[in-house]
């Protein structure tokens, strides 16, 4: 029966993660996608769960690995991961509520740092500088390359066509789904993995397919429960949008994304995009960007990897008291 109840929670966790995940990513992902292109929400709902589906068969799990493997000294890094994750699925919950979509890759990588040390390990803090450094140029590189693809969009002739305009905005947002697959949606994979070991079940994520499915299924039931509320949040408000802005700012977080996910290295999609809507709107000035809707969002980051932190140490700090 222990066994069997640490299986359930195990199993519980996994499907808290993704779940929440579809809620935070994919709610902000989707409610841009839908209110500025002329796609139906279904057809923008498929692509990204497709996409995230398609992920580690396409582009392997080596962002994943830096989740599980690179992050944590120690012989103990499997329960150090489940601990962060754990901690970080309560720290995401409170703001994914509020409609502010945050940044779950620096609640989970505060939530390690924090675990680790709560359990008596040594973070990889090299590593862990490196990947939070990455992290903050995302979305900047988001912003530049945005405003310099805002200026080009603007003196082209298909922006005027209603069809082309559209075809346009679902490539882009093609792009962003699969560059998520590529980078942030792994964290959901490495949950995944590390559970089923736990739980003596291990899964080859590249090879099965029923495990991609339900992930895929699981993450797509939280964007669409999280649509509403996310798409009354901050970055849905942040800019006076137009067409320009939503592909400027797809196209230029994806590049970005993509870039760090050939390092391996982890970044937050929701603040790449983010820059990048910035950095469109930026083309007509500074009035169209509408500040005082950035202050949650900043203060929100601002707090998710310190609160991380404090909570993985004093979770790390609880478990490892019990285990004694």
């Amino acid at each position: 029966m222990p066994g069997d109840t640490v299986t359930v929670l195990l199993v519980a966790v996994t499907v808290s993660f993704v779940f929440i995940c579809g809620a935070n990513d994919g709610g902000a992902l989707l409610s841009l996608a839908i209110r500025h292109r002329g796609a139906s929400g279904v057809l923008v709902l498929t692509v990204l769960a497709l996409a995230v589906a398609a992920g580690p068969a396409v582009f392997g799990l080596a962002v994943a690995q830096t989740f599980t493997t690179k992050l944590t000294g120690g012989a103990d890094g499997q329960l150090t991961f489940l601990v962060g994750t754990s901690v970080a699925i309560g720290l995401v919950l409170a703001l994914t509520w509020r409609g502010i979509p945050t940044s779950i890759t620096l609640a989970l990588l505060g939530a390690i740092a924090g675990a680790a040390v709560g359990l008596g390990s040594t973070p990889a803090w090299g590593r862990l500088g490196f990947v939070l450094a990455l992290g903050a140029a995302a979305p900047m590189v988001g912003l530049t390359l945005a405003f310099l693809l805002g200026r080009a969009i603007r003196r082209l002739p298909f922006t005027r066509v209603a069809r082309w305009t559209s075809a346009v905005q679902l490539l882009a947002f093609l792009g962003q789904s699969l560059a998520y697959a590529a980078n942030d949606g792994q964290k959901m994979y490495a949950v995944v993995a590390t559970t089923a070991v736990a739980a003596g079940h291990p899964v080859a994520l590249g090879a099965d397919l029923l495990p991609v499915v339900v992930i895929a299924g699981i993450f797509a039931a939280g964007a669409t429960v999280s649509l509403r509320r996310v798409g009354r949040g901050a970055t849905a408000t942040l800019v006076r949008m137009r067409p320009g802005h939503v592909i400027s700012a797809e196209v230029s977080a994806s590049v970005a994304v993509f870039g760090t996910a050939s390092l391996g290295v982890p970044v937050s999609m929701t603040q790449a995009t983010t820059g990048g809507l910035i950095g469109a709107a930026l083309n007509h000035g500074p009035r169209s960007i509408r500040w005082q809707y950035t202050t949650p969002l900043v203060v929100a980051w601002a707090v998710t990897l310190p609160a991380g932190l404090v909570g993985g140490l004093v979770i790390g700090l609880i478990v490892q008291g019990v285990a004694r």
